[in-house]
């Protein structure tokens, strides 16, 4: 059963290898059953891609499946249609744009099962790359939000800035009132005449106003400090937003780009495993002397091409000579003289009817 099933893999003629040897019949399970293992690596390799782009296990065991028959129907195709031939290098010619094709199948087949068997690797590249795009990003958001930042912190600075200054401008006019009260500066009269009444009375003013620009910057700041925090939590909320198309950066592009970081010898390798895999049957049919079932497939095609072209050959003679036929029947007829007159008869009555229609014709027009 096992061996009728990977005979039909082969695409060998079933009922010309059932007359062959054993040996015959095992060289072709071998190359059917190469042909099975590389539908199957190709469904194992399909699935896994396709999982990490559905991320779903069903579409991605189905859509496997009809990749791995697609595979499979291909290289059936190519090894069946490789014919032997005399001379190797015909063979070759012959197989060369399969050949081709097997490579371009391995390269897809294999590119997935190294990103699964690299996953490791290929998880610590992509793990680097978040980090320094989270960086990234943050300097990004950061810089967008720079100026109205910095704008805020500049505002609420120069409200403070003249707190200060007031606060210094009123107790450089009590030092100056209490100075004079003292003696030790401007009049220089110790006790409290109209000079300190007059400072002091600036610097109760100076305070008034203190008190006002206090209440009024304090309130402002507030505001200010306000805005900035509102400010700081749209900055931390845009990060928070792309953060998780960040972690979601682990799709197949990704993966690939991220395996070519890595050393390529090891993936080179694994290609070419994938590669002798694929290119394995065609190999062993250009490498393999012609064997008994090539005879008799040779024999066989011949043989149908003799019979097409001796009937070929027989239908243009069969057509040839009913023409040939025909034509000296039709000339002793032409010969017959009771269908000469005949003709004549039918003939000049038709001419008689033209003539009288159009005798009519012509009254009708007066």
């Amino acid at each position: 059963m096992l061996k009728q099933f990977f005979i039909l893999c082969s695409g060998a003629d079933r009922d010309i290898l059932e007359n062959c040897s054993e040996g015959e019949q095992t060289k072709y399970v071998g190359i059917g059953a190469t042909v099975f293992f590389t539908a199957v690596m190709a469904f194992l390799a399909s699935a896994y891609a396709l999982f990490t782009v559905f991320d779903s296990i069903y579409p991605a065991l189905i859509f496997g499946f009809v990749w791995s028959l697609l595979i499979f129907n291909l290289d059936r195709f190519i090894v069946s249609t490789i014919k032997k031939r005399d001379r190797f290098m015909d063979e070759f010619l012959q197989a060369t744009p399969r050949i081709i094709l097997a490579v371009i199948i391995a390269i897809v087949i294999s590119k997935p099962l190294e990103i699964k068997i690299f996953e490791k690797e290929i998880n610590t590249v992509l793990l680097k790359e978040k980090n320094e795009m989270e960086l990234a990003n943050k300097k990004q958001v950061g810089n967008y939000f720079k100026s109205d930042l910095d704008k805020n912190k500049a505002e609420i600075a120069a409200l403070k800035a003249d707190i200060l200054k007031k606060e210094k401008e009123v107790n450089d006019l009590y030092s100056v009132y209490i100075t004079e009260a003292e003696g030790t500066t401007g009049t220089k009269k110790l006790g409290k005449g109209p000079v300190y009444k007059e400072k002091r009375e600036k610097h109760d003013a100076a305070l008034k106003e203190l008190e006002v620009l206090k209440k009024t910057n304090e309130a402002k700041i507030a505001e200010k400090e306000k805005a900035g925090v509102q400010l700081q939590a749209d900055l931390d909320k845009k990060v928070s937003q792309t953060q998780p198309i960040i972690e979601g950066f682990d799709g197949l592009m990704a993966r690939i780009n991220a395996l070519n970081k890595l050393p390529w010898l090891p993936s080179f390798f694994i290609m070419l495993l994938f590669l002798a895999i694929e290119t394995s049957p065609i190999i062993a049919k250009l490498l393999a002397p012609k064997g008994e079932f090539d005879f008799k497939q040779e024999e066989a095609e011949t043989a149908m091409k003799a019979t097409l072209e001796q009937n070929k050959y027989q239908r243009e003679l069969l057509v040839k000579t009913s023409a040939e036929m025909h034509d000296k029947v039709y000339a002793d007829i032409a010969e017959d003289k009771g269908l000469f007159d005949l003709q004549r008869k039918n003939a000049k009555e038709l001419l008689e009817l033209q003539s009288h229609k159009f005798v009519e014709k012509q009254k009708a027009t007066l």
